[in-house]
C-alpha cells in the first residue's frame, strides 16, 4: 500500500502485480460506503493477477478520512484521476489501462475514463438508478465510444443498464447489488473480456 496526496486529501492504492510483466493496468475504486475489501472487487483482483494483469485499487480520501458519506463527484473524480496518474508511475508506464470499480466506483471510473486516455471500462454494480426511482437514469454516464463491461445482478434493486456499441452487459442470475453470491463467476467473465481485448493473459 501507498498513500497518494490528492486536492481532497490522501488516497490509497493497494497494489497487486503478477508474478511475471504485466500486459495491462486495471485500476478499480470502491463503492459510496464500502471499501477495497469488497468481495467483487477481491475476487476480481485475485482473478486479474493470474491473468498477468497488475491491479491497483483506489481508497477514496473521503474513506480514509472515515466518512462512509462519499463526498461530491467532482471530488471524487479528482481523487480518482490523480490516483491512477500515480499508480501509472508506480506500475509501469505505457501498459495499457483500464479503469473500474463496483457501484459509485464504477460511476467514477465511467466518467473519468476518456480524460485519463483508458483503453476500456469495467462496471461492477453499476447503479443505474436510485433504488425505485427508474426515471434518474445515470446511462449517460456509460462511455459510450470506450469498450465498457458492465456486470449487474438481475436483483439490483439499482437497475440493470442496456447495453449496445461499445457496451456490453452481463448479467448475473440471482445475484443483488453486492454481487456476493458468486463473486467468483463474475471476476472470470471480467477477465474473459480483457482477454478478448488483448489486456489479460
Amino acid at each position: 500500500m501507498t498513500e497518494v496526496a490528492t486536492e481532497y486529501g490522501p488516497a490509497r492504492l493497494h497494489v497487486d502485480l503478477p508474478d511475471t510483466a504485466p500486459i495491462s493496468l486495471l485500476v478499480l475504486g470502491h463503492g459510496a460506503g464500502g471499501d477495497v475489501t469488497a468481495v467483487d472487487i477481491v475476487a476480481l483482483r485475485n482473478a486479474a493477477v493470474r491473468a498477468r494483469v497488475a491491479v491497483v485499487r483506489v481508497t477514496q480520501p473521503y474513506r480514509l478520512a472515515g466518512r462512509r458519506a462519499p463526498a461530491p463527484a467532482r471530488q471524487l473524480d479528482a481523487a480518482f484521476t490523480t490516483a491512477v496518474d500515480a499508480a501509472r508511475r508506480y506500475v509501469r508506464a505505457g501498459l495499457p489501462l483500464v479503469v473500474g470499480g463496483r457501484s459509485s466506483g464504477a460511476r467514477v471510473a465511467c466518467r473519468t475514463a476518456a480524460a485519463l486516455g483508458a483503453a476500456g471500462v469495467v462496471a461492477l454494480a453499476f447503479p443505474l438508478h436510485p433504488p425505485g426511482k427508474p426515471d434518474r437514469s445515470r446511462a449517460p454516464e456509460l462511455p459510450a465510444d470506450l469498450p465498457t463491461l458492465v456486470v449487474n445482478g438481475d436483483r439490483d434493486p439499482f437497475g440493470v443498464p442496456d447495453g449496445g456499441g461499445d457496451i456490453e452487459v452481463r448479467v448475473r442470475p440471482g445475484e443483488g447489488h453486492e454481487l456476493r453470491r458468486d463473486p467468483a463467476g463474475a471476476a472470470d467473465e471480467v477477465v474473459r473480456w480483457l482477454g478478448t481485448h488483448g489486456w489479460a493473459a
